[in-house]
């Protein structure tokens, strides 16, 4: 190699690596402080929007993770049997009492018989348990399904909270919230508007602003979680960290009141939903679609994921999608934004 294409290189190596991030994938090990070392990216940002309004961000690390929820399991024919087989035997000794009541005479039974008849009805019972569990767990929404495997090949920047209503009225001018205050997360927005806000934001900052991809999104929201919320299972641990429908009141609530999942995201499973990049669509499963994906490149509604002030802990999960036309201001809308370092955008 000759010196001076030597030269060369060693000065436009750090321009190269800004514009084009090395796949280093997180381990759900190491915290996200130490994964931006090792990537040598800040692990966070702050975007001066103007007249002391500034936007937060923090560093999401490249990562593979089961997007979806797995097939719910199916009750066999053994289990609901064995719930028939608990009301049959509750049948059957009512009859019995019942018979001997009329007759005048004291029902008797034996230790065996007895013992049979705890066995059978504990089965019974255990059968009805499974049953209602597999039956509840039936009604998961299909648009979930299969869970599959995704990876996202390079980090990127999220935004902290929601964006506020301070922040949208300084970047467009507008402020179409129905629950006014400069902190709550702006809503009665539309995909469209979204948009808007971004482009202004680019010319703005002159950094890649968008909105998170699906996968992005529910990545970032579950922070390597399984669980149905980022906190837990329960509606206790919904409570925790997100305004929904039971502790509300009916309306939106300051951005970064509840608790943070563990990439330091505020207000993912409430307060308001967000606006994806997305379409609308079913999952697609190719190997193609295996990484980085966008989804489907044709359709009319677009997606919005999380919780929000008007709805029940069902359609807080992790999991859960949303579609909706793009023109659409619904009333509890809103979105967070994205910063791709590598100035790439789907």
């Amino acid at each position: 190699m000759q010196l001076s294409t030597a030269i060369m290189l060693m000065i436009t190596a750090p321009f190269v690596l800004g514009a084009d991030i090395p796949a280093s994938l997180w381990d759900n090990h190491e915290s996200v402080a130490d994964y931006a070392k090792r990537v040598n990216l800040p692990p966070t940002k702050t975007l001066d929007l103007g007249n002391n309004v500034k936007l937060e961000l923090v560093l999401i690390p490249a990562g593979k993770f089961i997007m979806g929820t797995p097939e719910a399991e199916k009750p066999i024919v053994g289990q609901v049997m064995a719930g028939f087989s608990g009301g049959i035997v509750f049948l059957a000794i009512l009859f019995l009492l019942i018979r001997a009541w009329r007759k005048g005479h004291r029902p008797q039974f034996s230790l065996a018989l007895m013992l049979v008849m705890m066995i059978v009805a504990s089965v019974g019972v255990w059968g009805g348990v499974r049953w209602h569990e597999a039956l509840k767990h039936l009604g998961d929404r299909e648009d979930e399904h299969p869970a599959h495997e995704i990876t996202l090949t390079e980090p990127f920047y999220m935004g902290k909270f929601d964006v506020t209503q301070e922040q949208y009225q300084q970047v467009t001018g507008t402020n179409p919230s129905r629950f006014k205050g400069k902190d709550n997360p702006v809503e009665t927005v539309s995909w469209d508007d979204t948009q808007d806000f971004c482009k202004k934001l680019i010319v703005q900052t002159k950094q890649s602003i968008r909105l998170p991809t699906e996968a992005e999104w529910e990545y970032s929201c579950r922070a390597g979680t399984r669980t149905t919320y980022h906190s837990g299972n329960s509606e206790a641990d919904l409570d925790r960290v997100a305004w929904y429908r039971s502790n509300s009141n009916n309306k939106t609530h300051q951005v970064g009141q509840k608790e943070a999942n563990a990439f330091e995201l505020y207000d993912m499973h409430g307060n308001v939903l967000q606006w994806c990049q997305d379409i609308y669509g079913k999952y697609y499963y190719g190997k193609s679609e295996a990484e980085n994906p966008q989804g489907p490149s044709q359709g009319a509604v677009r997606l919005l994921r999380g919780g929000s002030w008007d709805i029940s802990p069902m359609y807080c999960r992790s999991a859960l999608r949303f579609g909706n036309d793009p023109v659409n201001r619904i009333g509890d809308g809103g979105f967070r934004v994205v910063l791709v370092p590598s100035f790439r955008t789907p």
